[in-house]
């Protein structure tokens, strides 16, 4: 049954955040795991890695490409295309507002993004604040 068809209120995400993008969870865990969605079709997003690491969105999906292809049990190669496509990177000190501005420039104009904290559990407070502080600019 479709969570959203019955209930009007209640709307699907239109951007996965992933902050923790370059880090060990990541690698073994969460790309595998979209990688996995896209075989199956749910996931129909884009995906923003956040981290601190000074990389490129070509380093990122690089990074993507070899942990599907070390940790995913059975890679097909369209969906892993379709990740890759969908994978966009901010670079940023999550204690800097230029970071979560340049996550609200890459959000464009989804409303509903869903923020997954890949990150230790000491930095949450730190992002949230800083995800907080740009709502209340409307930067995220």
């Amino acid at each position: 049954m479709d969570p959203y068809a019955t209930d009007p209120h209640r709307q699907p995400a239109d951007a996965l955040v992933v902050f923790g993008a370059t880090g060990d969870l990541a690698h073994k865990q969460i790309f595998p795991a979209l990688h996995a969605m896209c075989q199956h079709g749910a996931l129909q997003v884009p995906v923003i890695g956040v981290a601190s690491s000074p990389w490129s969105v070509e380093k990122l999906r690089a990074y993507a490409r070899e942990s599907v292809e070390r940790n995913g049990a059975d890679i097909d190669r369209r969906a892993l295309e379709r990740l890759l496509s969908a994978l966009q990177y901010v670079s940023g000190n999550y204690e800097d507002a230029a970071t979560f501005e340049s996550l609200r420039r890459a959000l464009q104009s989804a409303q509903r993004p869903v923020f997954y904290l890949a990150i230790p559990p000491v930095l949450f407070p730190m992002v949230i604040r800083g995800l907080g502080a740009a709502r209340s600019k409307s930067v995220v």
